[in-house]
């Protein structure tokens, strides 16, 4: 029980934070988003890891550098997609990734339930039907953000593993050396590409994204260092449904029926998967 408690508090903080990153990444780019996200985040961690007083558990938690690779270009891929295109299409596009845990868990010798065979189905189908969006003429062309959202799905779903496994040391080290790994590539990339800077006003907004995405890094880490990974990246996975119904409430988005449908399949296929 508190596994999946953790596992959807991960959720549910990853889901604000990205409906916020989703909002000011139609202003700012993905790195000036990043860049004064990234460091809050690594320093309450850092305070974390010192009031603690405990070193790092092994070389285990060096999973983590590469979970961090994953994590950072799924996160700037997309904030690129829900910048170009609907939160509500985009969203539940990146959520589908949980199903590579999964099969990664089938490689591993689990075996899959009835609910998770037709959630896989479900959100297959989903992600087809949300991926189009029909033009005045009848036209089915790929919505805007999609290919973004794609590359996030993939990345996102690749994530899950190594950071499972840096987790089973020490969940708050392997928190820890992901926002580190995090903040150095981001700031990187900030020396590199020199994008806008944010605004004094837009400043908390920012920090906000940065509690929010690390705690939802916290959370999923400490449910890994106690569940399975193929259930835990799919409960954790369920953030599309929190983007989602922000995206509905506050921007009032509307698309295609048969996208509407899509988006409905690809969170339903989320569900049953974590149900099974």
């Amino acid at each position: 029980m508190l596994t999946a408690a953790l596992a959807l508090a991960a959720a549910a903080s990853w889901g604000v934070g990205d409906f916020l990153g989703g909002l000011k990444s139609r202003s700012l780019s993905p790195i000036a988003i990043l860049i004064v996200a990234q460091p809050i985040g690594l320093a309450l961690l850092a305070i974390w890891v010192a009031v603690r007083g405990e070193g790092p558990p092994g070389s285990s938690v060096l999973w983590a550098c590469l979970a961090s690779v994953l994590g950072t270009t799924g996160l700037v891929a997309f904030y690129r997609g829900m910048a170009a295109g609907a939160l509500s299409i985009v969203a539940p596009i990146a959520g589908a990734g949980a199903a590579i845990p999964v099969i990664w868990g089938l490689a591993r010798g689990d075996h899959p339930s009835g609910l998770q065979e037709l959630g896989f189905a479900a959100a297959l189908i989903g992600v087809v039907l949300a991926s189009f969006e029909r033009r005045p003429r009848g036209q089915a062309v790929i919505a805007a953000g999609v290919g973004w959202a794609v590359i996030a799905m993939l990345a996102f779903g690749f994530f899950y593993i190594p950071m499972h496994a840096a987790s089973h040391g020490d969940y708050l080290w392997a928190a820890f050396v992901f926002r580190l790994t995090s903040t150095m590539l981001i700031a990187c990339a900030w020396l590199v590409l020199r994008p806008r800077r944010a605004r004094r006003a837009e400043l908390p907004a920012l920090a906000s994204i940065g509690v929010l995405d690390t705690g939802g890094n916290v959370f999923f880490a400490a449910a890994s260092s106690k569940g399975l990974v193929s259930v835990v990246s799919i409960l954790a996975s369920l953030y599309p449904v929190v983007t989602v119904l922000l995206a509905r409430a506050f921007l009032h988005e509307r698309v295609h029926r048969s996208q509407e449908l899509g988006i409905v399949l690809a969170l339903a296929g989320i569900v049953l998967i974590s149900a099974g």
